[in-house]
């Protein structure tokens, strides 16, 4: 009979022992040392050189005289290639997506202002800039046939 009692107190307490198997952190975490105070207040600096605030637009904006990170793409690029997608590509309200051209790519110059405001909404909200791949992705999720 005591038997029967000390068993499920021992799994108890073995399982109360080995409790921080639970909350392990990944070996990655561990292994990577957290920047010093120190450090982020350089690197703040670094960044505060080199940025300047627009209030304008509501962004950091690289100073004059300052490269971008290598590897990059500028501003004025991620515009363009969104622009290329939007040229070959028409948005239509009732299907709820992009639909590709069969014809030539559009002018989006000529374009209505309402339109192009309404295209970009829509393009921006399917769409995301990834950074690692340095290209933009439909982040819409799929639809169910």
């Amino acid at each position: 009979m005591k038997i029967m009692r000390v068993a499920p107190l021992m799994a108890v307490l073995l399982l109360a022992a080995n409790a921080s198997w639970v909350n392990a952190q990944p070996v990655a975490a561990e292994t990577a040392a957290p920047l010093t105070r120190a450090q982020v207040k350089m690197e703040r600096d670094e960044f505060l050189k080199s940025h300047t605030w627009d209030a304008g637009t509501d962004n950091w904006v690289l100073k004059p005289g300052y490269e971008s990170p290598v590897g990059m793409k500028s501003r004025a690029e991620i515009k363009a290639e969104r622009d290329e997608i939007m040229r070959n590509n028409r948005w239509d309200e009732a299907s709820d997506s992009w639909i590709p051209l069969k014809s030539k790519p559009r002018d989006l110059g000529k374009m209505p202002r309402e339109q192009m405001r309404i295209e970009t909404r829509a393009f921006v909200r399917t769409h995301t800039w990834n950074e690692g791949t340095q290209s933009w992705l439909d982040n819409r999720p799929a639809k169910k046939k």
